[in-house]
């Protein structure tokens, strides 16, 4: 997923989660310690290539088969192939999040809380 240290990584301003995927990040709490986002894709939808730069949990509200592409357009990961689908109630930790895009592939909206730690 992401940096497995944990560590701030700067990737440019403009593949941000919220300047480079609005429709599919929303704000919903920052101060100088997190940042907290909400993301939702809904079924059929393809979430353009951005980054999250810093250490987060996520928090899963509903779930979908996806696949993770990197940058140059390669799946990293494939729920649909036997990668792991997180349950809905759940949270797990990631690292810094590199370039990477999102296809919903299932049918239902995926919809998950995003707490980054800006300092960790």
């Amino acid at each position: 997923m992401g940096s497995p240290d944990g560590e701030t990584q700067e990737w440019p301003d403009p593949l941000d989660a919220l300047a480079a995927a609005p429709e599919f990040h929303s704000l919903v709490f920052e101060n100088e310690d997190l940042r907290v986002l909400e993301t939702r894709i809904g079924p059929g939808q393809s979430v353009p290539v951005h980054t999250h730069r810093w250490p987060s949990v996520l928090y899963i509200l509903s779930t979908a088969h996806f696949v993770r592409r990197d940058e140059a357009g390669d799946v990293l990961t494939d729920t649909r192939a036997g990668d792991a689908l997180p349950e809905p109630g759940t949270g797990f930790w990631t690292g810094p999040m590199a370039p990477h895009s999102v296809e919903n592939v299932g049918s239902s909206e995926i919809r998950m809380l995003n707490i980054e730690l800006k300092r960790a």
